[in-house]
């Protein structure tokens, strides 16, 4: 049976980082024991104003996952401002990138908050996600759950689509939460039988993850950042890890492989 990924997103160990001048927390330091409890990948979103993420954090985590050659490596951006030569450099260096994730986000946006709209991106997306086959690398593009529009994000070139989940989110505990689930179910389905892979993220956590992976099909992967960085501040990055692999563990009788 296929098992849902968890991918750790570090974003928020480096913006406490970026508060003084003493380098820490340290990112590599978080990976390592991210990965070491169990975490399929690491992602980072390196932003042009390196709020958190800085050009350099991604070459060390790309240097430090040359060593977990069965874990990914997630860049998460907008293709139209840094991503491209992020993910570029790391190409030259010869250093690990498994899949980028294209986000449509303003250079000034306080967090990602809608995905790309068809037909009006395909044009600028089509030469970008070209550009990243050709080094080998997996896309996914961020999109809102939305069924009609993953034939069109298959057409374009994408692997993947990451469902934007806030609205679930957000709906967790109340009368609309079974609405948002059934919302998510029906596009991560339309994704399937487009030919996607699927993979979700946005203000998932501990609370509301096992219902989304037992009840939305196919998902390959959850990027999920500032709950588990969050859960960490209390529990230690070990425990933390082992609960949200406890979550999705949880899900996997239900688990229906695209």
């Amino acid at each position: 049976m296929k098992t849902t990924a968890l991918s750790v997103n570090l974003n928020k160990v480096a913006t406490v980082r970026n508060t003084r001048h003493l380098g820490i927390p340290s990112l590599t330091r978080a990976a390592t024991l991210c990965l070491q409890a169990g975490a399929h990948g690491i992602t980072v979103h390196p932003r042009p104003d390196e709020r958190h993420i800085r050009g350099t954090d991604v070459t060390e985590l790309g240097t430090l996952l040359q060593a977990w050659p069965d874990r990914e490596y997630n860049i998460e951006g907008n293709p139209l401002h840094n991503l491209m030569d992020v993910v570029g450099n790391l190409v030259a260096l010869k250093l690990p990138v498994h899949q980028v994730t294209f986000v449509p986000d303003g250079e000034g946006q306080f967090t990602s908050d809608h995905g790309w709209t068809f037909p009006q991106d395909a044009a600028r997306l089509k030469p970008l996600i070209d550009q990243a086959h050709a080094w080998g690398v997996r896309v996914s593009l961020f999109m809102d759950a939305e069924p009609e529009a993953m034939a069109a994000a298959k057409a374009v070139g994408a692997d993947r689509v990451e469902l934007y989940t806030e609205p679930y989110a957000a709906a967790w505990g109340t009368a609309q939460q079974a609405t948002q689930l059934a919302r998510f179910a029906r596009a991560a389905q339309a994704a399937l039988d487009a030919g996607l892979g699927v993979n979700a993220g946005h203000d998932l956590s501990r609370d509301n993850l096992s219902a989304f992976v037992s009840q939305v099909p196919g998902i390959s992967e959850v990027s999920i950042g500032h709950a588990l960085i969050a859960d960490a501040l209390e529990l230690g990055y070990e425990a933390t890890i082992k609960d949200y692999l406890r979550c999705i563990a949880q899900a996997a009788p239900q688990y229906r492989a695209g």
